[in-house]
């Protein structure tokens, strides 16, 4: 059975079998507070977009990160607050570069020494205008907590080329899946910062569908019409809850990252989407039920390109996007008139689900540019055979890695 692949660069995750760590742990507390941010996001995200969609919170929040180290005053409490960043600075760096070691190994503890690809894996990275007198200081914390090197470009005189240079890595770093993130015209000769983040996984459903039960069936959509869609089929020993107005599963792909399913029952999807919180993933970690499912999923496949500096600016984020934000803490404002603002955000996402498992994409780019400056007797039948919600979850940290919702798997 061969494996699919699962690129993240924002995202969330619940834990099914309970977060190990005290809730006094600074990790816990910037789990939750990410996964927060992700469900924030999502609400802001259901009322951009009539169609299915997906992003990766983690991804986002880590770009957001970098890039609040060098905010300071009124723009760094404006992010805080959007990103729901309760650690100070320095913190904040410590407890996301133990994070993502813990997600690393949790994402890659079972993959196979005959893979070529690891299951999970994130990268960062910065490219510079080689003119700009960057902070030292800045550059080396962003080096030392995210592993985000710096490399020194010349958006000046070759903005193009540079584009084509961070699309090529964030290609690179999502395994092909994500491709020209950074349109023609964002990096232009006023460009000073471009940070960038990927997330890239790998991974086979811990118990695969038989490729040979898959057949089409009626998917209903919100409208009452129905699709006929590939529907997969398995029974299979799961977790799973029936909520008062809801169903909810967990699919494992193994080494504790799961998919869980959220399927609101018929005419309540928007009911039910518009109270979705991190409160539902602990209300299905703590209510669970172990035991036989009958399930029927469809396939599918969506990519998403978020408009992430909308969304993040009506989030309260607004001041970072003009040229009265401060951004100083990147720079040395002795050596230069120019003061930076946030030019741009950019996010997409893929994702695609079949038999085998899952593959899917997301990065997230930040372009800084200049001013001038009980179990059942018998099997639970589990049929997602309408409108659903999914999150991809490192059940270990209880870190939201992906969410989204398809509404047409067609």
């Amino acid at each position: 059975m061969s494996k699919q692949i699962l690129i993240l660069c924002c995202l969330l995750v619940s834990s099914l079998s309970g977060v190990a760590l005290a809730q006094d742990d600074p990790v816990v507390v910037a789990v939750n507070d990410n996964n927060q941010f992700a469900f924030d996001l999502y609400q802001q995200m259901r009322t951009v977009s009539q169609d299915s969609f997906v992003f990766s919170p983690l991804s986002v929040s880590l770009a957001l990160a970098m890039t609040y180290n060098g905010a300071v005053g009124t723009t760094a409490d404006d992010m805080a607050a959007a990103m729901h960043f309760s650690l100070n600075k320095d913190r904040l760096n410590q407890v996301l570069a133990t994070l993502t070691a813990q997600l690393l190994e949790n994402g890659n503890a079972e993959a196979s020494d005959f893979e070529e690809e690891r299951r999970l894996a994130i990268a960062n990275t910065l490219w510079g205008e080689q003119t700009f007198p960057f902070n030292p200081d800045f550059i080396t914390g962003l080096q030392d907590a995210y592993g985000a090197g710096l490399e020194l470009v010349d958006f000046v005189n070759a903005a193009e080329d540079a584009r084509q240079m961070v699309n090529g890595w964030v290609e690179d770093h999502t395994n092909g899946l994500i491709k020209d993130i950074v349109p023609p015209g964002v990096i232009n000769s006023m460009t000073r910062l471009v940070l960038a983040n990927a997330i890239y996984f790998k991974a086979n459903w811990l118990n695969g569908f038989n490729p040979v039960l898959t057949q089409d069936q009626a998917f209903t959509l919100l409208d009452g019409s129905s699709v006929d869609v590939p529907m997969m089929h398995t029974q299979e020993t799961m977790l799973y809850l029936v909520g008062e107005n809801y169903e909810a599963l967990s699919l494992p792909y193994g080494g504790g990252m799961a998919m869980e399913i959220y399927l609101p029952a018929p005419g309540e999807f928007e009911a039910f989407e518009a109270a979705f919180t991190p409160e539902s993933l602990l209300m299905f970690r703590n209510s669970a039920t172990m035991g036989p499912v009958l399930l029927t999923l469809p396939k599918w496949k969506t990519e998403t390109e978020a408009p992430m500096g909308d969304l993040l600016q009506a989030m309260g984020m607004a001041n970072a996007f003009t040229p009265d934000a401060d951004f100083s803490g990147m720079y040395d404002a002795t050596q230069t008139d120019e003061t930076l603002f946030i030019g741009a955000i950019l996010h997409k996402a893929f994702i695609s689900v079949d038999e085998n498992g899952t593959e899917a994409a997301a990065a997230t780019v930040v372009v800084m540019r200049a001013t001038g400056a009980p179990m059942p007797a018998e099997p639970h039948e589990f049929v997602v055979d309408r409108p659903f919600i999914y999150t991809i979850v490192d059940q270990n940290t209880g870190s939201v890695l992906f969410i989204g919702r398809v509404l047409n798997p067609a």
